[in-house]
């Protein structure tokens, strides 16, 4: 016990005789905070759905940023509604990847990142929000149908692909909001529950950073902002450039909007239904054969249904049809209903929503092409109900003149030309005014003129 008691005293002992800083030099300091200088920004706009094109743009303004001479840093101004699930992973991928920060600032006002948008803003170590914007409703969806999560849960029968899709969006979620710090829990809610939150809202719960209402506002509220593994960023009044899209991805970014590809689709059979109708014309078929080839084109970068693509065109075989058979309307019915279900089938599931043709633009594509149909047909039926005006059954009604007796056979002269003809009168004498009642091969009927009258 007294061994103990001394080996005790001994080492307390040494501990009073170290120096006073020995302690305090065991204790790990705190690293300094990295400083990330801004002295160039790149600010690449974009509002649309999220497509190939959009993540061809976006694709090229973070090479531009991490090429030979980039900015310091990549401000993406987003305001989207969603869109595929390919082109916004490869946007997110790259983001990732970059080897400078990438901000996502929702604008302008008014604007929304909405489904895929929201998975764009969790990759992002930087996201602002202008003031009136929203971000939300990740969910995955199924056009016509509701929602996994809310609906009545007694009664909903989910679907295993619909649960795949929705644990699958889940999970990658979660593993983008954890790497780059932001709101996880509030993130998987906008997945599983399809929730959505104001910019005001976002900077509360942490989904956001700030709110600026323009451009010169968000630059001077990023300088001193943390921007994830990147820093603090140090951004005193840097130089900004505008990168724009080219000429080809605007086009390829208007075109592969749905509601534009369904005009497109619907100006093409337009076209073509005029040409059939009067071959020769040339300009409404090619005008149709163009609008058609890209409308395809269109629906096949966005990933639409076979399904809804054959019931629209055979709602054009029922309007062609229309034209050729007169069907008092069934046809044109047929063709109408055929349409209207194909177009809501377009985009039977999106992972991340946002794509569809809408349900107006579906209503006012139908009504257009019912009238030219409407329009077409009147004129064949009124073109087949009008009287001859060429060839030898014109002369039915025309008015000539009696060459010579008929009694009841002789010759007349009618339009300048001389017929055979018989009377339908009695006997007619030569020089007498007649008219022609009808044709009989190459001989015609008269009656006397003045006895008609």
């Amino acid at each position: 016990m007294n061994v103990k008691i001394l080996f005790l005293s001994l080492v307390s002992a040494g501990m009073l005789a170290l120096p006073a800083g020995a302690g305090a030099a065991k204790k790990v300091s705190a690293a300094p905070a990295r400083i990330y200088e801004v002295k160039t920004v790149l600010v690449a706009p974009y509002s649309g759905v999220i497509t190939p094109a959009a993540a061809e743009f976006l694709g090229a303004a973070i090479a531009r940023v991490n090429g030979p001479g980039g900015a310091d840093l990549l401000v993406i101004a987003l305001d989207t509604p969603g869109g595929l699930d390919v082109s916004m992973r490869a946007i997110i991928q790259a983001m990732l990847a970059s080897k400078k920060p990438v901000a996502v600032y929702v604008s302008p006002q008014g604007a929304r990142a909405a489904s895929a948008g929201v998975f764009i803003a969790m990759a992002s170590p930087l996201v602002a929000m202008a003031p009136g914007t929203n971000i939300g409703a990740a969910h995955p969806v199924m056009l016509g149908g509701i929602p996994l999560g809310l609906g009545d849960r007694k009664t909903e029968k989910k679907d295993p692909m619909e649960a795949k899709t929705l644990n699958d969006a889940t999970a990658y979620m979660q593993s983008i909001a954890q790497k780059t710090g932001r709101n996880a829990a509030w993130a998987m809610k906008a997945v599983t529950k399809s929730d959505s939150i104001s910019a005001q809202e976002a900077v509360k719960t942490g989904v956001a950073d700030f709110m600026a209402a323009n451009l010169e506002e968000f630059l001077a509220k990023a300088d001193g902002a943390r921007a994830g593994e990147f820093g603090t960023l140090r951004a005193a009044r840097p130089a900004v450039e505008r990168f724009a899209q080219t000429r080809r991805q605007k086009l390829l970014a208007t075109i592969t909007n749905p509601d534009i590809a369904m005009i497109l689709m619907s100006l093409g059979a337009a076209g073509l239904f005029i040409e059939l109708y009067n071959p020769g014309l040339i300009l409404p078929g090619v005008v149709g054969a163009v609008s058609l080839v890209t409308a395809f084109y269109s629906f096949q970068t966005l990933s639409a249904s076979t399904a809804g693509l054959a019931l629209i065109a055979l709602g054009f075989v029922f309007f062609i049809a229309e034209i050729k058979v007169i069907s008092y309307g069934l046809l044109t019915l047929a063709g109408a209903a055929s349409m209207l279900f194909g177009g809501l089938l377009l985009f039977p599931q999106q992972p991340l929503g946002g794509l569809s043709v809408s349900i107006n633009m579906l209503i006012s594509t139908i009504i257009g092409l019912i009238a030219v149909v409407a329009a077409l047909a009147y004129i064949v039926v009124r073109a087949q109900l009008r009287k001859v005006v060429t060839g030898i059954e014109s002369l039915v009604g025309k008015k000539g003149l009696a060459k010579t007796a008929l009694s009841p056979h002789g010759t007349v002269l009618v339009e300048g030309e001389l017929w055979e003809a018989e009377s339908a009168s009695g006997d007619i004498p030569a020089g007498t005014a007649v008219a022609v009642t009808a044709v009989q091969g190459f001989k015609v009927r008269v009656r006397h003129a003045a006895r008609e009258a």
